[in-house]
């Protein structure tokens, strides 16, 4: 509807809107939803799942975290909404044999799957739409945004071990239940299952060298999904259902009202309000973008939010600002905000509600206590590793 009236008041004409659409972005999106779509399909994921319990030797802490480093590992490959499609249901399964409550185990994976995309050039939209604005690729990720996640990752394991370490126990007969459990049997597919291993991994190399092959990352994703549906014989039009359509939509009409504000001026006058508040400031805007990309980002969507910031930064370094550091305190803020509460990503509403059908409610507040502090000390970590690698 934005994007329409944008159309209609001739704020932009229709091939000039057009162009403000990032089809790389839309490209990434949809090549990784149709690639998910058919390794799934393998049952590659439930057998991470139980081979990790059995693994943990059935001990209801050490599930937990090797749950959360798996859901943190894909979240850097796969959309998080997937990621934790993917695991939720095997974590469940896994709890009912220990006989305890998934809450906990479903707390720290939404916290994994958000801190894991952070990582990656392609494990959260706003990473792909700033990799793609700011022309960074995916080694670019890896070496700025994925060492800062390590640590945070490890001090969020250190924190949960405090919060929820008591609290997880289980008896000699259901820790057995748990390591009788077969990871064989979850795979559907043997043929499907390897030939989804081999693809992530030339995935991952794809994504790796696609900077210095002068290859958009769209290709390779889509190329990536394209392959795994004719190897792995898949009905196409199954497959196809699998990409979340109504995203890519709203991606499609987000570009275009973002792109009328460019046209309007209106992007302008926020970057000039940026530089004054700042004096010109690099530590100051670079604090003051990771401060309310984080924020906001915990109480709406971050996808419309680095929608607007984009142009704002690009702007700005038209203007002569070193901007390099601010496309990493927006995706740092952006991506680690969803954390702070229930509503700052799609993930957490979605196993929340997978947790609220099967009778362990998770409420806001439930959500707020315990995201909270996480997403704050997240965003305290990044603030002093920003600092310290570019403004010192």
């Amino acid at each position: 509807m934005g994007a329409v009236l944008v159309l209609l008041t001739g704020i932009l004409p229709f091939e000039e809107s057009l162009e403000h659409i990032d089809f790389n972005t839309l490209g990434v999106l949809v090549g990784m939803m149709l690639f998910v779509a058919v390794a799934r399909r393998s049952g590659l994921f439930g057998f991470l799942a139980i081979k990790s319990a059995k693994l943990a030797r059935g001990d209801p802490w050490r599930i937990m975290v090797f749950l959360m480093i798996i859901t943190a590992v894909l979240s850097g490959f796969l959309d998080n909404v997937t990621t934790v499609l993917l695991i939720g249901p095997m974590t469940l399964m896994i709890c009912r044999e220990l006989r305890i409550s998934p809450v906990p185990f479903f707390m720290t994976q939404i916290i994994a799957s958000n801190i894991g995309g952070t990582a990656t050039l392609i494990g959260d939209p706003p990473n792909i739409m700033i990799g793609s604005a700011a022309n960074l690729s995916f080694v670019d990720f890896l070496l700025v945004d994925a060492p800062v996640i390590v640590i945070i990752m490890v001090a969020t394991v250190i924190g949960f071990r405090f919060v929820y370490k008591k609290r997880l126990s289980a008896d000699a007969e259901s820790i057995q239940a748990v390591m009788a459990m077969d990871e064989d049997e979850a795979i559907v597919s043997k043929s499907l299952f390897v030939k989804s291993i081999v693809m992530i991994g030339l995935v991952a190399v794809g994504f790796s060298l696609h900077g210095v092959l002068h290859i958009e990352s769209a290709v390779i994703a889509l190329s990536a999904a394209a392959i795994l549906m004719l190897i792995g014989r898949q009905n196409i039009d199954e497959v196809i259902d699998g990409v979340e359509w109504p995203t890519i939509g709203f991606f499609v009409g987000l570009f275009i009202v973002v792109g009328g504000m460019v046209a309007t001026g209106v992007i302008d006058l926020f970057a000039l309000f940026l530089v004054d508040a700042t004096g010109g400031n690099l530590l100051m805007a670079v604090l003051l973008i990771l401060l309310a990309s984080a924020v906001i980002s915990a109480i709406v969507d971050n996808i419309p939010f680095v929608a607007t910031m984009i142009p704002v930064i690009l702007t700005m370094g038209a203007s002569g600002m070193d901007v390099e550091p601010l496309w990493w305190a927006l995706s740092l803020g952006a991506c680690l905000g969803g954390n702070g509460t229930l509503i700052g990503a799609s993930a957490n509403v979605v196993l929340s509600g997978i947790s609220n059908r099967e009778g362990y409610p998770i409420t806001y507040l439930d959500f707020l206590k315990i995201g909270g502090p996480m997403m704050i000390l997240s965003i305290l970590i990044s603030a002093i590793y920003l600092v310290l690698r570019f403004c010192v």
